[in-house]
């Protein structure tokens, strides 16, 4: 279990509001050192941060060779204005808006570029998200610029038409990805793109009492039985938990993940997910 290909230091399992509100006049570095002491002592080497605006991600970026910890993190994610990810990321109007956001990463030292092109999982109803998606035009676009600009793209993405569009348009990886299709699964494998399903985010819900498990038991059993499929169709997946998220807390969230995905992958899991973390650290290194 040497690596988690998606985590967020500026959360902590609990509500958000709380866990970002700890940043708010700078990255908290006490915070920051404890959650990678932790991961350390779990034996746990590599972290990939989906991003904050605060900070938080970059400060354990700098501090992190301190604990023997390879780590990556963007700037920020990256939403269009009007859609999902204010309540973490920096957004934008226009095509100038995202090109300076762009930019802006190169400038605060941000290894890659994240996107957020879709919404979240609906958790009370199964098959629908949060918020509409961006347009397969503005996908493609926003990960040219990006590639233009020297950067892989690590893409928040759910829906199968937005997943679709983003692995025409050579995203690097997905994350996410619910509700995908067999076509796309099998895109998947065709793009090289590594996907990273983050099922614990799901699966630490059940039995919670805040969504109905009627919705999140069939929502986890799709996800895992399309990580089965797209495994066995040659897709490159990588274990992340979205650790942060609420009830995925630093470190026990990643071996939630891994739990799930070994259920998922079957005897194959070990050989899977290290060659889905070797192609990670390829494109975003």
């Amino acid at each position: 279990m040497p690596g988690d290909c998606h985590i967020h230091m500026a959360l902590d399992g609990g509500p958000w509001r709380a866990a970002l509100a700890r940043h708010e006049n700078g990255a908290d570095e006490a915070a920051v050192r404890a959650v990678l002491a932790d991961y350390r002592a779990r034996g746990i080497t590599f972290l990939r941060d989906g991003g904050d605006r605060w900070g938080a991600g970059l400060l354990a970026a700098k501090l992190a060779p301190e604990y023997g910890i390879a780590y990556l993190a963007p700037a920020y994610p990256i939403y269009k204005n009007g859609r999902y990810g204010s309540f973490i990321g920096r957004g934008f109007d226009d095509f100038a808006g995202y090109r300076a956001l762009v930019q802006n990463t190169r400038a605060l030292g941000g290894s890659f570029v994240k996107i957020m092109i879709s919404g979240l999982m609906d958790f009370t109803r199964y098959g629908r998200l949060t918020s509409r998606p961006l347009s397969a035009g503005e996908i493609r676009d926003m990960i040219a610029l990006a590639h233009d600009e020297g950067f892989a793209v690590m893409a928040h993405a759910n829906g199968d038409e937005t997943v679709a569009a983003a692995l025409a348009a050579g995203v690097d990886s997905v994350e996410h990805g619910a509700y995908l299709r067999k076509e796309t699964l099998c895109r998947l494998a065709e793009s090289g793109a590594v996907w990273v399903p983050t099922l614990v985010t799901i699966g630490n819900l059940i039995g919670d009492g805040r969504y109905p498990d009627a919705v999140l038991k069939p929502l986890l059993e799709t996800q895992m039985e399309n990580v089965r499929e797209a495994a066995a169709g040659g897709a490159k997946i990588a274990a992340g938990s979205d650790a942060g998220a609420y009830r995925v807390p630093h470190g026990r969230g990643t071996l939630d993940e891994y739990a799930l995905l070994q259920k998922a992958l079957g005897s194959g899991a070990e050989r899977v997910l290290a060659e889905g973390l070797a192609e990670i650290r390829r494109r975003f290194t």
